[in-house]
């Protein structure tokens, strides 16, 4: 289904605007279609980053948050039924508030992917089911773990839905994926060129699984990647994260912390 935009400053003549701004999209009249693009304006923000400080188009940016869920988050979701400590994946959820705030201000699309798995698991591959059940004597994807609200990462279902402290708004974009990767047999790359992103700030959990994939995949689409270290976590072992930011910074993209952002939206990112 296709929703035509009228532009505010659109023409009497009836034209729309076909398409997620002017920037990408067509303008459609009558008798002529405008497929021009003409660019957003340049919304520059420096930050200090490791191994080398950036400048980012704010106009071309978002802020995509991988899993911050509560069957990974969240006291009796399904990492904590495991005897899992889920300690270290709450802690990016302060840092997070403020970084999403900051983006929301200066009009940088706020993007959460979280795991949703069908409940028929038809596309599902064993080795999927094998990773998240591994012995097969404990509750797999999509089903229920007892005693608590969990139906492991099913889509619909508790688990599967944002932590309460960081609930995405209304103008936020919500995208469900079956895979570590939010890049693979998912909709989020067709969604995030729709918007003209170019730049993607990573944050989530956890860092060397759905995180790394994600930023990895991204990398090898061409995106230009930053991973936001306090907004990201793991309750892997400590030298899993010494290893994701060791290969972020040698080979895929940057590494900095969510009030260098902040602090560079602030000050000339914003509308």
């Amino acid at each position: 289904m296709t929703t035509n935009t009228r532009r505010p400053d659109a023409p009497a003549d009836g034209t729309v605007l076909q398409g997620t701004s002017p920037a990408q999209g067509w303008l459609v009249g009558r008798d002529h279609v405008d497929m021009s693009r003409p660019p957003r304006p340049y919304r520059p923000a420096v930050f200090a980053a490791e191994p080398q400080s950036v400048t980012i188009d704010a106009g071309k940016t978002a802020l995509l948050i991988v899993d911050m869920q509560n069957d990974f988050c969240t006291v009796g979701g399904w990492l904590s039924s495991r005897g899992i400590d889920i300690t270290p994946n709450r802690a990016p959820i302060a840092p997070l508030q403020r970084m999403i705030k900051a983006c929301r201000a200066a009009a940088v699309p706020v993007v959460w992917v979280n795991w949703g798995v069908r409940k028929d698991l038809l596309n599902i591959f064993p080795s999927l089911r094998h990773a998240h059940s591994p012995r097969g004597d404990e509750p797999g994807l999509a089903e229920p773990v007892p005693g608590t609200r969990s139906e492991v990462i099913a889509k619909g279902s508790w688990g599967a839905e944002v932590v309460d402290e960081i609930n995405p708004g209304t103008a936020d974009i919500q995208i469900t994926k079956h895979r570590f990767s939010a890049f693979w047999d998912c909709e989020t790359d067709s969604v995030l060129r729709n918007l003209g992103v170019t730049t993607l700030m990573i944050a989530g959990v956890n860092m060397d699984q759905c995180v790394m994939t994600t930023l990895e995949d991204a990398s090898f689409l061409g995106y230009d990647v930053v991973l936001i270290e306090d907004c990201t976590a793991t309750t892997s072992p400590r030298f899993c994260v010494e290893a994701v930011l060791y290969n972020v910074k040698l080979l895929f993209g940057f590494v900095t912390r969510s009030e260098a952002v902040i602090e560079a939206l602030s000050q000339g990112a914003t509308l």
